[in-house]
C-alpha cells in the first residue's frame, strides 16, 4: 500500500493531536445554520450532523445563551443570530472597507462641497465609523463614535431597507410588544418604496434646513453592508451642486464600494 506524502502524515498527526471535539460540534452547528435560509429543529440538526442528541442538546444550549443562536419564538427551531455580523465588524475586512471609503468620501466632499459619513449597522442601532468634511467655512458634519436610531434617521432606516431576512425576524422578535415595533410597522411601506428606489432623500429629522441624502453600500445578495449619508445643505454664496447632482455623486461612490 502506497505511503501518504510526508507532509500529509505530519499533518494528519498534528490534527489529531490538537482536536477539540468539543469546539468542533459548536463549529459544525454555526456552519450548517450558516448555510441554511431557513431556522432548522434540534431533530433536524442531529440527523444532519450525525451526532448524538444529547450533545447537540448541550451544545445548543451553550450557543443560545452566549448569543451565537437564536431560538424561535415558538422555542423548537434554532438559526444563526447577528452576533457574528457584530464581530465581523471588528474584523480587517470590515476596517478595509473603511480605508477604502475615506479616499472616496474625501473626494466627494471637495467635489460636492457637503459632508459625508458611513454609517454601520450594530444589533439594534447604527454607528458613524468614517466621515469626510468639505473644505469650506460653513460645513455640517457627524462626528465618528455617534450612535445612529434606525427609526428616525435617513442612514437607519436605509439600513432597515436593505437588512436581510433573518435580520429583520431577530429584530422583530426582540421588538415584539414594544413602541418600536409599532413605530416599525408604520414605516414598512417607506422601507419598501426606499429598497425599490436604492435611496432615500427626505428633510433631516434632527436638524432643520438639512436634505439627508442616503445611498446603501451593497453586499453581493443586496443586502446592506453599510450606508453613505450626507446631510445636504443649501449656501447663499456659492453655486454647488444641488440634491439631484449629490445624489448621482453619492451612488457613484456606493457603487464602487459594492460588492
Amino acid at each position: 500500500m502506497p505511503r501518504q506524502p510526508r507532509e500529509q502524515e505530519e499533518g494528519s498527526s498534528r490534527e489529531a493531536l490538537y482536536r477539540a471535539p468539543a469546539l468542533d460540534k459548536g463549529l459544525d452547528i454555526l456552519e450548517l445554520l450558516a448555510s441554511r435560509s431557513d431556522a432548522l429543529t434540534r431533530a433536524e440538526i442531529v440527523k444532519e450532523l450525525g451526532r448524538g442528541a444529547s450533545e447537540i442538546y448541550r451544545m445548543l444550549e451553550r450557543l443560545v445563551a452566549r448569543g451565537y443562536v437564536y431560538r424561535s419564538a415558538e422555542g423548537d427551531r434554532f438559526a444563526l443570530s447577528m452576533k457574528l455580523f457584530v464581530l465581523a465588524q471588528h474584523h480587517p475586512p470590515i476596517r478595509r472597507l473603511t480605508s477604502r471609503a475615506v479616499p472616496l468620501m474625501d473626494r466627494f466632499a471637495e467635489e460636492s462641497g457637503q459632508s459625508c459619513h458611513l454609517v454601520m449597522r450594530e444589533r439594534d442601532e447604527a454607528v458613524v465609523v468614517a466621515h469626510a468634511a468639505a473644505s469650506s467655512d460653513w460645513v455640517f458634519t457627524v462626528r465618528v463614535g455617534t450612535p445612529i436610531d434606525l427609526l428616525t434617521t435617513g442612514s437607519g432606516q436605509l439600513l432597515l431597507a436593505f437588512q436581510d431576512p433573518q435580520a429583520k425576524e431577530e429584530l422583530l422578535v426582540r421588538w415584539k410588544d414594544s413602541e418600536r415595533a409599532t413605530i416599525y410597522a408604520g414605516l414598512e411601506a417607506q422601507l419598501s418604496s426606499y429598497r425599490k428606489a436604492a435611496y432615500r432623500i427626505d428633510e433631516s429629522q434632527q436638524i432643520f434646513g438639512v436634505n439627508d441624502i442616503s445611498v446603501p453600500i451593497l453586499s453581493a445578495e443586496r443586502h446592506a453592508l453599510a450606508v453613505l449619508t450626507c446631510p445636504h445643505i443649501r449656501r447663499t454664496t456659492s453655486e454647488q451642486p444641488d440634491v439631484e447632482r449629490t445624489l448621482v455623486l453619492l451612488q457613484r461612490m456606493a457603487e464602487s464600494l459594492s460588492l
